[in-house]
């Protein structure tokens, strides 16, 4: 009795099967990642209502819609795929129909079907599924830090370099880039839909222990805390591959945008990076000065305010501190011109020497230097950069040889001779036999004689 109805039971599933299947899937929602396909049955008018649920036979089409991916699974194993919009056509699945393919071949693999569900008591003794995936981004994906995570500051202009703890919270989305790694490790054979909740939690909590790394190169990249919200795209790209080894490479998932609402530093690591930038403004020294003349001001108008010492005492306090040590306005002004004179900022003043003798622009706080014979003018050292002649001794040298500064010679005591002009043509070089009796115009080329032609004094 049991091998008959064992008969029976085998050609009544397999004739059942023959028929075609259509199988399809409804919109998938924001939080409906995986869902399972289903097969279309017209109640009450239509024959293909006894076939097995879970057998796809040779010629079923399948519907796949815009942002979803199919997969068909056999006995377990992944043996099709498709991700193109449009109806596929299943036409290579181990179940044979008769309205499909070949009618002498289909025959005989049905046959050969039916005897093989004998040999399990009428069961089909196999499963075929398909699976939907949901493909567009999923958003709406919350997160907040729930304790601070740090964060490097680095301020080049003030040589600040600190580590602060930083709070955010904001929205992420993702979505599924790799079905057939989705399928294999998370969601697996699934006999209904598979939701975004199930997974959630653990995306949330691995997302916020990448963004301490992630907060790290950001920094390194020069980017202020408070600027973060601006910077989101290059955020979601570190992310990414802060987290491809368990995202990408292990689930098939990728962040595709990560949005920041705010984010804020403790009142404490706000405050101290405020006081460093304000105190390192004092390292320019006209910046000191300036604020040291305000306090100066400040504590003028107490003093003379101080109605209980009286104004004088007031003064005199004032005074007893600023004699007590420390720097003054007056010399950091100094230091600031001396530092500006060194680097060019301030401008050159104009040394003249004589009445149309040439203008040379010396630095402001740095000495003219010494003329050469040859026309080199600001020579510093002891030889001239263009000539390399010595330079000339100062004062006025006797006729014994001494050189002497003061009206005496200090060797034969004889008395300092009167300054004589000398004249060279600036021309042509030519010099007068009589310095004290000049010509008016040079008797070898013509030029005549001015204050420009008074090369030294002797």
């Amino acid at each position: 009795m049991g091998l008959i109805r064992a008969i029976k039971e085998a050609v009544g599933t397999v004739a059942a099967d023959q028929w075609r299947e259509y199988f399809y899937c409804d919109a998938l929602d924001n939080s409906v990642l995986v869902a399972k396909g289903r097969k279309r049955i017209n109640s009450g008018r239509g024959s293909n209502t006894k076939g097995a649920d879970n057998i796809i036979t040779n010629g079923s089409a399948v519907a796949v819609n815009e942002g979803q991916c199919m997969i068909i699974v056999e006995q377990g194993k992944v043996v099709e795929f498709c991700a193109e919009a449009g109806e596929f056509v299943y036409d290579t699945s181990s179940e044979p129909s008769l309205f499909y393919g070949d009618f002498g071949e289909s025959v005989g693999k049905t046959f050969a079907t039916i005897g093989r569900r004998f040999t399990f008591g009428g069961d089909t003794a196999k499963d075929q599924r398909i699976y939907f995936f949901n493909t567009k981004e999923i958003m709406g994906n919350k997160y907040g830090t729930a304790s601070p995570v740090p964060f490097r500051v680095v301020d080049a202009n003030i040589g600040l370099d600190v580590d602060i703890a930083l709070r955010c919270n904001g929205e992420y989305s993702y979505k599924i880039t790799d079905p057939l790694l989705f399928y294999a490790n998370v969601c697996g054979n699934v006999t209904g839909d598979y939701t975004r909740d199930k997974i959630d939690g653990q995306l949330k909590t691995e997302l916020l222990t990448a963004l301490q790394p992630a907060f790290a190169r950001i920094s390194e990249m020069g980017i202020r805390y408070s600027s973060i919200p601006k910077h989101t795209m290059e955020l979601a790209q570190i992310l990414n591959e802060e987290l491809s080894a368990k995202w990408s490479q292990l689930r098939g998932i990728s962040i595709v945008s990560f949005g920041v609402n705010s984010v804020k530093a403790s009142a404490e690591d706000e405050e101290m990076i405020k006081q460093l930038q304000r105190t390192a403004v004092y390292r320019n020294t006209d910046m000191a000065a300036a604020a040291l003349v305000d306090a100066q001001a400040d504590s003028m108008r107490a003093a003379a305010s101080n109605q209980s010492a009286g104004p004088m005492m007031g003064f005199a306090a004032m005074n007893m501190a600023n004699m007590a040590g420390g720097m003054n306005a007056n010399t950091l002004f100094q230091m600031g011109q001396q530092g500006n004179g060194q680097s060019g900022i301030q401008g050159n003043a104009r040394q003249v020497t004589g009445e149309g003798a040439a203008v040379q622009n010396v630095p402001a706080g740095k000495e003219a230097g010494w003329n050469c014979a040859c026309g080199a003018v600001g020579n510093k050292g002891k030889f001239c950069v263009e000539c390399g002649a010595s330079k000339p001794a100062e004062g006025w040298t006797c006729s014994c040889g001494a050189v002497n500064k003061g009206k005496f010679c200090s060797e034969c005591g004889k008395k300092k001779p009167e300054s004589v002009p000398l004249y060279r043509c600036d021309k042509c070089g030519w010099e007068p036999e009589d310095p004290k009796n000049p010509p008016k115009f040079c008797p070898e080329c013509g030029d005549p004689f001015n204050g420009g032609d008074i090369v030294t004094e002797s």
